[in-house]
This record gives structure tokens, sequence and C-alpha cells, in this order.
């Protein structure tokens, strides 16, 4: 009688000491959420967290707010979010560098990219292959052989970006030398293409794709897994020449480390819902990006192989940005 008494003690004292789990925020959210983002307004990036931003306000009569922190090459808005509550009230909107490049890239950052959590992935945007008016390659085969048999330059939107990045990936698989000539942004990368200045690049397709129209440049391939449907002639870069070769970009949302998974499900879930509306499809067509529906798992997967495939082109080429 006795014994089974304290076994009874023993085991209610053992379920009182126990923490509880951890139940879902049902109430989030209940104040305004603040969205960083790393590079300057008006871009990709910006856009479409503005969209998400509005749509998700709307949803829940709460503010939204945007704001940008520049500088770095992401690190400072990318460490100031690191740094904040793991709350699900401040968030990260990013292009890839933050989370596949700045760790190979840097020597010493002041915080860990890799662990910052998935939300969702705000938008997608092709890359493609493009060269002057005066090149004589008009497909992906013509331009390695005109790299093998002349000097060839390329620009691209700065040193570590995703336009230089995705030439040296180009170089590994064929084999061609070419100059990098780095540029302060996408912009005037460009245009020295379009003045003949530089041979060829890849870039993003919503800065390119207006030069292309205007004949002042020529997009000879599509840098993703399949055909662009604002560009159906342009062959992928993987059906002409280089199988699995793949450039997309990304614009992230992210999550400081330890982020309640169930406040980043509620997140994606509307994040998702709204990608999936006209109104915010017609939207990202207009700025040349497309929806994505990855959940946080898909989205932490496709990070890490993103992660391994840029540090590993970043490696064998040796590329360093200033500190």
């Amino acid at each position: 009688m006795f014994k089974v008494r304290a076994l009874a003690v023993a085991a209610l004292a053992v379920a009182i000491a126990a923490p509880a789990a951890a139940q879902p925020d049902t109430t989030y959210p209940a104040k305004p959420i603040r969205i960083v983002v790393s590079v300057p307004a008006g871009g990709g990036v910006d856009l479409s967290a503005r969209i998400v931003a509005n749509h998700l306000q709307a949803l829940w009569s709460q503010p939204v707010t945007v704001e940008n922190r520049t500088g770095g090459s992401g690190n400072i808005a990318g460490e100031a979010v690191w740094r904040s509550t793991p709350d699900g009230y401040t968030l990260l909107a990013t292009p890839p560098n933050i989370l596949t490049a700045n760790a190979a890239l840097f020597q010493k950052l002041n915080y860990d990219g890799s662990t910052l959590t998935p939300v969702a992935i705000l938008a997608l945007g092709p890359n493609v292959l493009a060269v002057k008016n005066g090149s004589p390659a008009k497909t992906v085969p013509e331009l390695i052989a005109h790299a093998k048999a002349n000097k060839l330059s390329y620009a691209s939107q700065g040193n570590g970006s995703t336009s230089h990045l995705t030439f040296e990936l180009f170089k590994s698989r064929t084999g061609i030398q070419a100059t990098h000539i780095p540029y302060k942004g996408a912009a005037p990368a460009v245009n020295d293409l379009a003045g003949g200045h530089v041979d060829t690049m890849f870039c993003d397709l919503g800065t390119i794709l207006p030069l292309h129209r205007a004949g002042r440049v020529r997009i000879i391939a599509a840098a993703t897994s399949k055909r662009i449907s604002l560009l159906p002639d342009a062959p992928t870069i993987d059906e002409s020449a280089l199988p699995g070769f793949n450039s997309t970009t990304f614009f992230a949302l992210m999550a400081p480390p330890k982020t309640p998974r169930d406040v980043r499900e509620k997140l994606n879930k509307a994040i998702v819902a709204a990608m999936r509306t006209p109104e915010v499809q017609e939207r990202l067509k207009s700025i040349f990006v497309e929806p994505s529906d990855l959940d946080v798992d898909a989205m932490d997967k496709f990070i890490g192989a993103e992660a391994k495939l840029w540090g590993g082109v970043i490696r064998a080429a040796k590329i360093t940005v200033g500190q």
C-alpha cells in the first residue's frame, strides 16, 4: 500500500517537473511585423517583399512594414535579423548571397547565415545568358567555340554576385577562359554590354529583357531548368550544351535562428496562398519573376543544395571579396 502510494507520488513529481510541450502560438501575429530587406528599394527583392507585406497586412489586420538596410553585401541586414528576437516579428527578405555565398566569400562574418530559418520563397527570378549585338555567337555552342578561339570578356553585377558566380560555373563546365569585368550593379553592366564594351554576361531576366526587346543586346539562352514563358524561343543551356546547368535567382524570406516552426509555417501558408491569387501572380509577372510554393522543409533543402553548389564554385575559383 505504502509502496504504491510512494510510486504515485514520485510519478506526480516527475510529471510536474517535466517541461510542457511547446504549444502553437495561436495569437500570432499580435503586433506589427517588420520585414528587413537587404538590398535597395525598387529591385526585385524589395518589390516582392512589398507585394507580400501588403497581402499579409490585409489578411491579418496588422501593420507589416518594409525596411531597407543595405550595405556589406547584405551582411548588415543579415546580422541585424540574425540577432533579433526569434518570435516571427522581424524577418529578412534577401537574394541568395546571404544564404548561399557570403560564408564562402568572406573570411569573417559576425553572424551565421546558415542558422537563419526558412519562412518562404518570395519569388524565383530566371537568369539568362546574353551577348553583345556584334558577337558572332547566336547559340551557346557557338559562344563556347568563339571563347576557345578568341579572348572573351564577361560583365557581372559585382565580385561575388550571382552573375559572377554563374559565369564561373559556366567556365568550369566548358573549360573556356574569359576575363571578368565587375561592375557596381546590374545597370552599368548591361549598359556596357549594350555598348559593346564587354562580350557577354549572365543577368536576371527583368534587368536585361527590355534591352533584348529593343535590339540592343541578344539573349541566346536561359540558365533555367526549363524554357522561360516570356522567351519561348530561347533554349536552355541545359538542353543546348550543358545538361543539368541551372542558375535561378531566388528571393527568400527568413527568420532569426530558433523562430518557432508553427509561426514560420503560418507565414509560409499565408504567403503561398497569396502566390496563387491572380492579383499577386500578375504583379510578380510584371517584374519578371515567378511564384514559388515551397514549404519550410522543401525550402530548407533547396537553400542547402544552393549553398553547396555556389560555395563549391567560390572555392574552386578562389573568389574573395573585400573585408
